[in-house]
């Protein structure tokens, strides 16, 4: 790399033979004229440094676009108060960055739109299930979650709990986040409904090239989704 290109990357990393520049969470190939740089797929790495929050202490983890990072420990150990943290939902200790954004440079409501929280109880405001989603959105994976577009017009009084689930899946990604926090996603399904929405949402995951963080304790799920596994145990992660 000569002088020139340098000077053009204050951020660089090199994917395979190609120098890459990174500026505000977008990659760019370096050539002999920076003007012909064209965009790559946007940096959407999530990160975690020193975040404390309850019994947790000073948490540290990394997770790229695209990978699957898993928590799992005993009921009350911080799992949900961990992802609440990452989506500045609960004042904690330490810093939050998607790409080069940090989580205090923006505001929350826009910030949450982009690393988005799926809680393991979802919540439900209006009546008819379609008012829950984007407006004009193009909901995609309705047929594969077993539904058709008649569901929006369903009242969510007769929704059943894992139709609740699935559907509040849907919804947070008709939102379009760049990061997904899942807090037991398929807590209230059956192994084979479940099984569907692993496949479904992994392909999401590789497509949109979303970092995600996935509260499981069944550790048949985690072999299978997960590209790294944590255990909350007293205020520390350990890898597993």
């Amino acid at each position: 790399m000569n002088g020139r290109d340098r000077r053009f990357t204050p951020i660089d990393a090199r994917i395979g033979f190609r120098a890459i520049r990174v500026h505000h969470g977008i990659q760019y190939p370096i050539g002999p004229d920076p003007e012909e740089a064209l965009p790559l797929r946007p940096d959407h790495t999530l990160r975690l440094e020193n975040v404390t929050i309850g019994e947790l202490e000073q948490v540290s983890l990394t997770i790229a676009s695209a990978e699957v990072v898993c928590l799992s420990g005993i009921s009350g150990s911080g799992k949900s108060r961990l992802l609440r943290a990452v989506a500045d939902l609960e004042d904690h200790g330490g810093r939050v960055f998607l790409g080069d954004i940090e989580q205090s440079q923006i505001a929350a409501h826009e910030w949450r739109r982009r690393v988005m929280l799926v809680p393991s109880e979802s919540q439900w405001w209006s009546e008819r299930v379609g008012d829950h989603f984007p407006d004009k959105a193009e909901v995609s994976g309705l047929s594969e979650l077993g539904f058709d577009r008649q569901v929006m017009a369903w009242s969510v009084s007769r929704l059943s709990s894992g139709e609740k689930q699935r559907l509040a899946l849907l919804r947070a990604l008709a939102a379009a986040p760049q990061a997904l926090l899942l807090d037991e996603p398929t807590a209230n399904l059956d192994p084979e409904t479940t099984e569907t929405v692993e496949r479904w949402l992994g392909s999401e995951i590789r497509e949109r090239n979303m970092p995600v963080i996935w509260v499981a304790h069944d550790a048949g799920q985690i072999r299978r989704l997960a590209d790294r596994a944590f255990y909350l145990n007293g205020h520390v992660l350990e890898a597993r």
